[in-house]
């Protein structure tokens, strides 16, 4: 009998990433396997105790997940080999009987708060916010009857829409945002296997250590993109952990290593950069076809090696 497949994720259920995860599988029945953050879910994956994680990478408010980009960027391989983008907001959740006016403290993920500060400021302008390690977190605590509130940390929580049916609470204000359009990016990495295949609407994730003995090192890395019609969707700095002062780049490029440019792309940062970490080629999400300036197809590539080969050949 063949196991299903195991999908680690930050739980516990309940999460936007667990609803993410059901997005990326569709029926197809897996295992869960909820873990206590990030690093634990990518961890699962390196150590085997899981075949693939569902973590978030990226939200329109805070920008790239810190903890996603730095954890894939260092260890063993990890790829990735999908994505998908979901709309966020929050609903405010209590014990039943709580008014607006008896909360003090809101107990949410760090991310959720990023994305809800501003609403707080505004409507509860005493609260201060309590970190939880998950956007389910907070929800499951008010739900433990047998939990004081002293116990539990605070008196409401934010989380995802439907939590307060889910948990029994009381559901005290609906589609908290500050920005009624955020959206967060959710990706599916694996151990390193065979890539996607291209659909011509890719995206090739990387993180690049540029040199530090020369000026103009991060133009000469941006010219190999440029150099061949591939546009950045994100580039990020990241400190380099052991050298204070010096930063690494993840970036996100539009394109695929199977395509002739973008490999072009990775031989130069190969020559240039001291280390570059490939992070996967997959399909964008929502994304309409890369358009491909004149010049840097494939078959303007094959042409001008052909090119090449004709002037070394010739008698």
């Amino acid at each position: 009998m063949t196991s299903l497949p195991r999908y680690a994720y930050l739980g516990p259920a309940g999460t936007f990433t667990e609803l993410a995860l059901r997005r990326i599988v569709g029926d197809a029945p897996v295992e869960d396997v909820p873990c206590v953050d990030v690093l634990t879910a990518l961890g699962s994956v390196r150590d085997g105790n899981a075949d693939f994680a569902v973590v978030a990478i990226e939200n329109t408010v805070e920008g790239g997940v810190t903890a996603t980009l730095d954890t894939l960027a260092a260890g063993s391989s990890l790829v990735i080999l999908g994505e998908v983008v979901l709309p966020v907001e929050f609903e405010l959740v209590a014990r039943q009987g709580t008014s607006l006016s008896d909360i003090t403290r809101i107990g949410c993920h760090s991310h959720a708060w990023a994305q809800c500060r501003r609403w707080a400021h505004a409507a509860l302008p005493d609260v201060s916010f309590v970190a939880a390690s998950s956007n389910a977190a907070g929800p499951t605590l008010l739900a433990d009857l047998a939990l004081s509130l002293d116990d539990v940390g605070f008196e409401a929580a934010l989380a995802p829409p439907g939590s307060a049916e889910r948990f029994g609470l009381e559901l005290l204000v609906d589609h908290v945002a500050d920005n009624p359009h955020a959206a967060t990016r959710f990706v599916r990495v694996g151990r390193p296997a065979a890539v996607p295949e291209p659909t011509g609407a890719d995206k090739t994730t990387l993180m690049v250590h540029l040199p530090t003995e020369r000026a103009g090192a991060l133009l000469e890395m941006l010219e190999q993109f440029a150099a061949r019609g591939v546009n950045l969707s994100r580039i990020e700095s990241r400190p380099i952990g052991d050298r204070p002062g010096e930063y690494s780049f993840s970036i996100d490029a539009l394109g695929h290593v199977a395509e002739a440019r973008m490999a072009e792309v990775l031989i130069g940062l190969k020559r240039t950069c001291p280390h570059v970490v490939f992070l996967g080629s997959y399909p964008a999400a929502n994304a309409p076809q890369t358009p491909i300036v004149p010049g840097t197809s494939n078959a303007d590539f094959e042409s001008a090696r052909a090119w090449v080969q004709g002037l070394r050949t010739t008698d």
